[in-house]
């Protein structure tokens, strides 16, 4: 049997948060084993596209750091401090969010199907848990594109992750770390000239 689909989720969350507010334990609890891929879509969705945060955490680096870390030593369920459990999030919050990103995640399952599943599970989780975590922390360096390039590459594998879809994983993986090494690597090989090869590099990129 395919997952359900992303959008679907995210439409239950929505018909589910019909008493105003919603606790993050609520989330836990909806997604259970499925919550590694919803959250870290969920965090790094806002940071790789231009779409309103929801308020989950005004850091973005250390949640994905936090998830990718437990990802990484083969945990199912999502451990976070009691504190955050009991937070909430508003219905217009919610709603928002949900109602921004759908066209965004209906384009992309328009792309992402089950294939290569075997590259979602198994000894491969705890190598996209690695791979996730280089990212996240790419993602707390202060430098243009440095959030949203590798949190486009989170954002792909979680994807991947929820939707079976191996193809996607290797996807975000190739472009989340390819941005890592480079941050890695330039500064080894040209020494202090890197930081003005990377601002150059940028630079290309805005308007």
């Amino acid at each position: 049997m395919s997952p359900r689909s992303l959008s679907d989720l995210f439409q239950d969350l929505k018909d589910r948060n019909n008493a105003g507010q919603l606790s993050v334990a609520t989330l836990l609890e909806a997604f259970h084993e499925r919550g590694f891929g919803f959250f870290l879509f969920l965090i790094a969705l806002p940071a790789a596209l231009p779409i309103p945060a929801i308020g989950i955490s005004t850091i973005i680096a250390f949640p994905l750091m936090l998830l990718t870390a437990q990802q990484m030593i083969g945990r199912h369920t999502i451990w976070i401090p009691q504190s955050w459990r009991t937070k909430t999030i508003s219905k217009e919050k919610i709603d928002s969010f949900i109602d921004t990103a759908m066209p965004w995640v209906k384009r992309l399952e328009i792309f992402c199907r089950p294939r290569l599943s075997f590259i979602t599970q198994g000894i491969f989780s705890y190598l996209i848990g690695l791979a996730g975590f280089m990212m996240a922390i790419a993602v707390s360096i202060p430098l243009p594109l440095t959030n949203t390039v590798p949190s486009i590459g989170i954002a792909l594998m979680a994807i991947g992750v929820l939707m079976r879809d191996g193809l996607a994983v290797i996807g975000g993986a190739i472009i989340g770390l390819a941005w890592v090494f480079m941050l890695v690597g330039l500064p080894l090989v040209f020494g202090p000239e890197a930081v003005d090869i990377v601002k150059n590099f940028i630079k290309g990129f805005l308007p």
